[in-house]
């Protein structure tokens, strides 16, 4: 049974999972759907086309659903869905999509939004994502499954993420990161891959090798950009390096931040 703090505002409409908790001061939409045991805090706000996912919790003053930051808005309908177990904290903000970017914000699962971040409208966020505090993440950006947002830190829109990549604390990042790039600079500057990563993750040694050599090849081999990523899927019998080659080889909008460069 659900558990609402009578100074809440749930609208006529709004859908409450099994054993959520709803706060004081919080409001919630008509267009809202809360999974099972969704906890809000206090001071929250849940509105517009709104899915929020199982066991997510989310803290005081946060922001959920609201139309996009978008001039080009015109109140057309668009959405925000939220995966499982995602913590967002304290002020986060998290918008709805838009028409020209396909209609849908995405998160995925387990997820932690720290205080005060921003995810923008149509932006792809995979599971296990760590957004840390003050970072933004502008409209139509792709952050796939294990990325880290360091703190105060900007993402470009239109960027992509790879897959289990680190963007260091107070870096704005303008072109798409490579799965398991280590990025930081005020500039945003490929400097390695996330070896501390793969490491807690369990990643054998033998394909975490074969990384930091493929790494050396893109910052040091011949030809252009391209023909080093595509004889590295040649060479090299890794799934994880064959991740990196298939990242490139796909649909972008923007250019890749490479190894010195």
């Amino acid at each position: 049974m659900a558990q609402i703090h009578p100074s809440a505002v749930i609208e006529d409409g709004a859908q409450l999972g099994a054993d959520c908790i709803v706060g004081p001061f919080c409001v919630i939409g008509p267009n809202v759907r809360l999974g099972d045991r969704v906890e809000l805090k206090s001071h929250v706000v849940v509105t517009g086309d709104t899915e929020i996912g199982d066991d997510t919790t989310i803290f005081s003053f946060a922001v959920i659903g609201e139309i996009p930051q978008d001039l080009k808005f015109k109140g057309e309908k668009c959405a925000l869905v939220i995966g499982k177990r995602n913590r967002i904290r304290e002020h986060v903000t998290m918008n709805a999509g838009t028409e020209g970017g396909g209609g849908l914000t995405r998160v995925g699962d387990d997820g932690l939004f720290m205080a005060g971040c921003h995810i923008a409208h149509d932006a792809q966020v995979g599971n296990r994502v760590i957004v840390v505090n003050s970072a933004a993440v502008a409209g139509h950006c792709v952050l796939e499954d294990d990325v880290i947002i360091g703190g105060l830190s900007g993402i470009h829109q239109w960027v992509r993420i790879g897959k289990g990549a680190i963007i260091g604390a107070v870096t704005m990042v303008t072109n798409d990161v490579i799965p398991y790039g280590l990025v930081q600079a005020p500039r945003g500057e490929l400097h390695g891959l996330n070896l501390v990563g793969l490491k807690r993750r369990g990643v054998p040694r033998a394909d975490i090798t074969a990384l930091r050599a493929a790494f050396q090849m893109m910052a040091q081999g011949e030809g252009t950009f391209q023909n080093r990523i595509q004889r590295m899927g040649d060479e090299f019998d890794s799934d994880y390096v064959q991740e990196i080659v298939d990242f490139v080889v796909g649909d972008t909008d923007r250019s890749f931040l490479t190894p010195g460069g």
